[in-house]
């Protein structure tokens, strides 16, 4: 198969773990920029990584890449592309753009040239002047920084945080990548009890559950590229084969989640059955006061409310305070805990261990370490029945 430069566009502050899951699934020439990270692979690729990766939000191909100060040599550069090798002639190829630091400042004039070039490409190719669009989706890019513009073609469609399990939100919603990077960076494994106290409506516990079983995000959703004739389904259909194979859908796991709200606890359960991880996941509708927390070697991994509204700021605090009292009774507990409320290690009573700045959505954010201690190392047929898990 022909080598495709590929991008995985990553949350900002999630660089370094998209790069990881990248390289976990044998992908090679890996480069990390800011919001991006770029590898080769071939089509299998596409459909492997659309599957797999847990923290991208999308996965482009890259058309290519070139200096752009005027209209002239954006229309150039991108004309020259091969578009015909991936854009049949029915496809529908609308175009987004953005531009930072770049002398072509206009976003809707620069998606006016790209979309002229590739249709002047086409034209040459089809022996044809009009294109109806009436077929697949290929969403062009073209992303404009300090005059360097880079050409994509967007290969996901809906983003990667969309599992397909979450139909129905609550209030400030966790978004799905977000919460399996906040599981990654706390090192839980499925021999470990796991527990969210403020679970909500129950994005980190499934994501916890999806990581323990080896379950592909992606594995019960759509991808855009699957429509394109230039990628063969068989291509999909191994690629969905060898996630099938790898899960582990009936391992045992310890997970629990709690919230103080009924209604949004009734909305976890549902998101859980629809992610088919019932058995996996027990909900409890508990303060963190009433909550026992003695589980030995536990993983606390949560993203409580942040108290920004008035209204909640005391409730809030005390919450934090609670989950301190609590958590500090148990030092085999680690707890790692998202908000944005720079008093959160005051509240609960102790400096982290470590501190990681994360962005939950636009909202600048610290990713709280407690770190317990850590559990004996497995039997050698427990490590080996984990190995099978990677």
């Amino acid at each position: 198969m022909t080598k495709i430069t590929l991008i995985a566009t990553a949350p900002m502050g999630l660089e370094a773990i998209v790069s990881r899951e990248v390289k976990n699934l044998g992908y090679t020439n890996v480069r990390t920029d800011n919001g991006r990270v770029e590898f080769e692979g071939d089509e299998s690729a596409i459909a492997r990584c659309n599957l797999w990766l847990r923290t991208a939000d999308r996965i482009l191909i890259k058309m290519g890449e070139f200096k752009a100060t005027t209209f002239d040599e954006l229309f150039e550069g991108t004309k020259a592309l091969n578009w015909p090798d991936w854009i049949p002639q029915d496809a529908e190829f609308p175009v987004d753009g953005k531009s930072q630091k770049s002398q072509l400042s206009s976003v809707p004039a620069c998606q006016g040239i790209v979309k002229k070039a590739v249709v002047e490409k086409l034209k040459e190719a089809y022996n044809i002047e009009w294109f109806q669009e009436t077929g697949a989706m290929y969403r062009i890019q073209v992303s404009l920084l300090k005059d360097i513009a880079t050409i994509t073609i967007d290969t996901s469609g809906v983003g990667l945080h969309k599992r397909g399990y979450r139909q129905l939100t609550a209030q400030a919603p966790l978004k799905e990548t977000l919460a399996a990077a906040l599981v990654d960076l706390s090192r839980w494994a499925p021999h470990r009890p796991f527990i969210d106290p403020f679970c909500g409506s129950g994005t980190i516990p499934i994501e916890a559950a999806m990581i323990g079983r080896n379950i592909a995000p992606g594995l019960h959703r759509d991808f855009s590229a699957q429509n394109w004739p230039t990628i063969s389904q068989s291509i999909w259909d191994r690629a969905r084969q060898e996630a099938k194979d790898l899960a582990k859908f009936d391992l045992p796991l310890e997970i629990l989640g709690s919230d103080i709200d009924p209604e949004v606890l009734s909305l976890a359960n549902y998101h859980i059955r629809q992610a088919k991880l019932g058995e996996a996941i027990k909900l409890k509708n508990l303060p963190v006061a009433k909550m026992s927390l003695d589980q030995q070697y536990g993983v606390i991994v949560s993203n409580p409310p942040y108290g920004e509204r008035i209204g909640e700021r005391k409730e809030v605090e005390r919450a934090y305070k609670e989950l301190g009292d609590i958590a500090r009774k148990n030092d085999t507990l680690s707890v790692f805990v998202l908000t944005s409320n720079l008093m959160f290690e005051q509240f609960y009573g102790k400096r982290a261990d470590k501190k990681r700045k994360l962005y939950n959505g636009r909202i600048e954010c610290n990713l709280y370490q407690y770190l317990g201690k850590l559990p004996p190392r497995p039997s050698r047929e427990h490590s080996e029945n984990q190995e099978t898990l990677s």
